[in-house]
C-alpha cells in the first residue's frame, strides 16, 4: 500500500521527481486547454471556447462576491489560472497511478502536502505583496497592525494558520480520495469476488472524487480572493 517517492539529492537539496513530473504535466494540460480555447475565437462560442468563457464568468462571479471589480479585476487571470490548475491537478491521480520499483510516479500533485502548502504560501505572500503595492508600505503596515501594534504576534499566527489550513485542506481531501481508490483497486485484484464487490464502489467513488476535486478547486480559488480582498480592498 505504501510506496516510496522518487527523491534525488542535488547540491544538498532533495527533489521529489514525481512532484516535478506531475506539476509539469498539469501545467502543460492547462496551457494546452488555454491555447486551444483561444486559437479560433468566435462571436458565438462553441466547444472549448464556450467552456473557457464559462470558467471566466464563474471566476468573475467569485471575485465580485468578495470585493469590488475595481479592486478585484486585476486578479481575474490569477483566479482562472488557480481554478484550472488545481482542478486538473486534482484529476490526474483519479484514472490510474504508476508505480515503478515501489516508487509512485503518477499521482495527483495536490496529494502531496509540499505542493499544496507551496500554493498556499504563494497565495498568502501575493496578498501581502498586493496590499503593499496598492496601499503603500506605511498605510498597509498601519492597517495590518490595527487595532493595536502589540497584536503583531497574533497577526503573524493568523497568517501562519491561514497558510496551513488553506494548503492542508486541499491536500487532505485529494490524498484521502486516492488512498480509498488504491484500497478499492486492491480489491479488484483479489479474484472474481473482489472484482464484483469493488467495481461499483470504485465507479461511485471515482465520480464523487471528480465532484470533490471540483469543489476543492472552487474553495481554494474563493479563499484566495477572500485573502486578497482583505489586503487590497478599502472596505475590509
Amino acid at each position: 500500500m505504501h510506496h516510496e517517492a522518487p527523491i534525488v539529492e542535488l547540491f544538498g537539496l532533495y527533489f521529489n521527481l514525481a512532484n516535478i513530473l506531475m506539476i509539469t504535466v498539469a501545467s502543460l494540460i492547462v496551457f494546452i486547454i488555454a491555447v486551444l480555447s483561444t486559437r479560433t475565437l468566435a462571436m458565438k462560442p462553441t466547444g472549448i471556447q464556450n467552456f473557457m468563457e464559462w470558467v471566466m464568468d464563474f471566476v468573475k462571479g467569485i471575485i465580485n462576491s468578495t470585493m469590488d471589480w475595481k479592486d478585484g479585476g486585476r486578479f481575474h487571470v490569477l483566479g482562472i489560472t488557480i481554478m484550472m490548475y488545481i482542478f486538473v491537478a486534482n484529476m490526474l491521480g483519479l484514472p490510474f497511478s504508476i508505480v515503478i520499483d515501489n516508487q509512485l510516479w503518477w499521482k495527483s500533485p495536490t496529494a502531496d502536502p509540499v505542493v499544496t502548502l507551496t500554493l498556499a504560501t504563494m497565495v498568502v505572500g501575493l496578498s501581502h505583496y498586493y496590499g503593499v503595492k496598492l496601499k503603500g508600505t506605511a498605510a498597509y503596515s498601519k492597517e495590518f497592525l490595527k487595532p493595536f501594534w502589540f497584536m503583531l504576534p497574533i497577526k503573524i499566527i493568523e497568517e501562519f494558520a491561514n497558510t496551513l489550513t488553506l494548503g492542508l485542506r486541499l491536500y487532505g481531501n485529494i490524498y484521502a480520495g486516492e488512498i480509498l481508490l488504491t484500497l478499492l483497486a486492491g480489491s479488484l485484484a483479489s479474484g472474481v469476488g473482489g472484482h464484483l464487490a469493488a467495481i461499483l464502489p470504485m465507479l461511485a467513488w471515482q465520480g464523487f472524487s471528480v465532484f470533490v476535486g471540483g469543489i476543492q478547486a472552487f474553495i481554494f480559488t474563493m479563499l484566495t480572493m477572500v485573502y486578497l480582498a482583505h489586503k487590497v480592498s478599502t472596505d475590509h
